[in-house]
């Protein structure tokens, strides 16, 4: 038997390389595409921090000098402590929450299509089969690869959202706590019982 000859890979040609480039463009910016959008929603939080203080004259204040004495007090403590719990930084917390611009799986889809498509353009005529399975493959596993690097980078972005939230949470109840010391001081220094 004859050794059968496959015809020769036809050259590249300019048009070849066009339609290369321009399905490599496609799928990098299927996969360029924003990962993830970041949004502000309103969540239930734990109530704000206790502010409230209940104080009881027992050096037979009067109601006029009681009040004055709250209000001074008052004063007082927000320098203290830094927190004005009259401020409207107590308002309903808000959330950043990252969610997902596409669907699970959109970027190894694209990938494997294009990959498809670039394989059977730039194999052997003979091939073209072959190196159309294996760009769906490679391009699958691209995809993959930046779909799980969007993930992760939205993951950390979600976490840095919530590490920032904690604290700010955190920093209040403190400065809350701190108030709440400082308004005891200055009301039982001045003679009144603090609840």
């Amino acid at each position: 038997m004859a050794d059968m000859k496959y015809p020769q890979a036809l050259p590249h040609s300019k048009w070849h390389v066009s339609i290369f480039l321009g399905l490599a463009v496609l799928l990098l910016g299927g996969c360029a595409a924003p990962a993830y959008q970041v949004q502000t929603v309103p969540v239930n939080q734990p109530p704000p921090p206790v502010t409230e203080l209940f104080f009881y004259p027992t050096r037979n204040q009067s109601p006029a000098r009681q009040e004055r004495d709250r209000y001074e007090c008052y004063q007082w403590a927000v320098k203290q402590s830094g927190f004005d719990p009259g401020q409207a930084n107590l308002a309903p917390h808000q959330r950043v929450v990252v969610t997902p611009t596409q669907p699970p799986g959109t970027d190894v889809a694209v990938g494997a299509v294009s990959g498809a498509m670039i394989g059977s353009i730039l194999s052997p005529r003979h091939d073209s089969g072959q190196g159309m399975v294996f760009g769906a493959i490679t391009g699958a596993i691209l995809g993959a690869a930046s779909e799980n690097a969007k993930q992760e980078q939205a993951q950390q972005l979600q976490q840095h959202y919530d590490a920032r939230d904690a604290q700010h949470y955190a920093r209040t109840e403190k400065q809350a706590r701190d108030y709440r010391r400082a308004m005891t001081a200055c009301l039982e220094g001045r003679g009144y019982t603090v609840r």
